[in-house]
């Protein structure tokens, strides 16, 4: 396989007519993996990245493309024991997944989730931190560009994109990961695709270059990922 580039390969769970407990399944696999590999965490450790001087005791957060809302779900614990109050956001397209997220989320009074395409995203939107967790990968550079624009305008603080690295390297590895702890083809599959689509550095520091209001940071981390900070320090 050709990593020079990034795959236009579409993912198994990017099918509008996927059955809903398909994905069930696989959000099952898909949140295992992120555990193990200490996926939540990277955006966890970011947020409070943003949040090291707290000047309020409460802050909206959107994670857009949010899924089965597991990473609000982990935020939520995460401000909990630093004694700040969160309102969580998640947004997704498609009904039926955001059905899974409201049923995992049942005991959450503090994550409410809306359906709506993040590259049509409504200006009404008020946020400090926009969230975007593996989602950035499964759109072209076009659009991406698009998205990052009403991100970088939104968030008042900053924003938080955590998504995979393209090498061969990563690949490999995860085809030996998924033989062991992966157990729905659909993940298997999409977790490659989804290497296939992910970044090389010098990819996001051009789209970086785009959004001149922000001061960025992009690290690599374990288990190949970047964290992208955007800054954007509008609160007052």
């Amino acid at each position: 396989m050709d990593f020079t580039s990034r795959s236009k390969e579409s993912e198994l769970m990017d099918d509008p007519k996927m059955d809903a407990e398909k994905y069930r399944e696989a959000y099952l696999d898909i949140n295992r993996c992120n555990r193990l590999l200490g996926g939540y965490g990277i955006t966890i450790n970011a947020v409070k990245s943003l949040l090291k001087k707290p000047v309020k005791k409460s802050y909206t957060i959107l994670d857009m493309g949010c899924g089965d809302g597991e990473m609000l779900r982990r935020i939520s614990k995460a401000f909990e024991k630093q004694g700040l109050e969160a309102k969580l956001i998640g947004v997704d397209l498609r009904d039926d997944v955001l059905d899974i997220a409201r049923s995992k989320s049942k005991e959450y009074t503090n994550i409410n989730f809306t359906k709506q395409d993040i590259l049509e995203l409504k200006d009404d939107f008020d946020c400090d931190i926009v969230l975007c967790t593996l989602t950035m990968h499964h759109f072209t550079d076009e659009q991406i560009h698009i998205f990052l624009k009403k991100f970088n305008t939104l968030a008042k603080i900053g924003v938080v994109i955590n998504d995979l690295e393209r090498s061969k390297l990563s690949y490999g590895l995860f085809k030996l990961f998924s033989i062991v702890f992966i157990k729905t083809a659909i993940a298997k599959y999409d977790g490659l695709v989804s290497i296939s689509k992910g970044f090389r550095k010098k990819e996001l520091l051009t789209y970086s270059r785009q959004l001149k209001t922000a001061i960025h940071t992009i690290k690599w981390k374990w288990a190949f990922r970047y964290v992208w900070v955007m800054q954007t320090n509008r609160l007052n």
